[in-house]
């Protein structure tokens, strides 16, 4: 009889929440969808003809995330980006991809992190995959982007959100954005 608690609580699969000092922290993605986007091929039928020059391609990422309830994140991975050459733009993309995540027992100090760089990491190759799509449908070869390390981006915007935090505290000024 002593070991009928125990397999009645694996079974249940623990409390949620951290009802159970035990629990294994989890992280599952709910829902993902494209919230924004947009393609442009404002040069088009110029732009599709063979270029004496490679463009530039310049691709700029961003992580939001915003609280649903004491367990479920939203979390935003923005994709931008364009391509050029001699100055022109060949074209350019904005997405918004978004997931719902459920975070549970993960420790306080721990959850912000799993948050800003998991679940976009999770959200990476779909969205990808859609602006590859969306590069290639607009007559280009498609644009896979390289993968990106959310942990430095996640640091570097830790970073940058304590500097500004460390400038506007002296001054008396409000919030920076970066």
């Amino acid at each position: 009889m002593a070991d009928t608690p125990a397999t009645n609580g694996a079974q249940n699969g623990g409390a949620p929440n951290g009802g159970d000092a035990g629990s294994a922290p989890s992280l599952n993605a709910l829902a993902q969808y494209t919230k924004d986007f947009s393609f442009e091929n404002p040069a088009a039928p110029r732009s599709l003809a063979p270029q004496q020059t490679q463009p530039k391609i310049g691709i700029q990422v961003n992580v939001n995330a915003k609280q649903m309830s004491e367990t479920d994140y939203e979390v935003e991975l923005k994709l931008e980006g364009d391509a050029k050459t001699d100055g022109n733009v060949m074209f350019k993309f904005e997405l918004n991809y978004a997931g719902v995540f459920r975070v549970q027992n993960v420790p306080k100090e721990q959850l912000h992190p799993v948050v800003m760089i998991e679940c976009p990491r999770l959200l990476f190759p779909f969205a990808r995959q859609i602006v590859a799509d969306a590069v290639r449908n607009g007559g280009f070869p498609p644009l896979y982007i390289d993968p990106i390390d959310f942990v430095a981006l996640y640091r570097q915007r830790v970073a940058a959100a304590q500097k500004a935090q460390a400038a506007a505290a002296p001054a008396g000024e409000g919030p920076q954005t970066a």
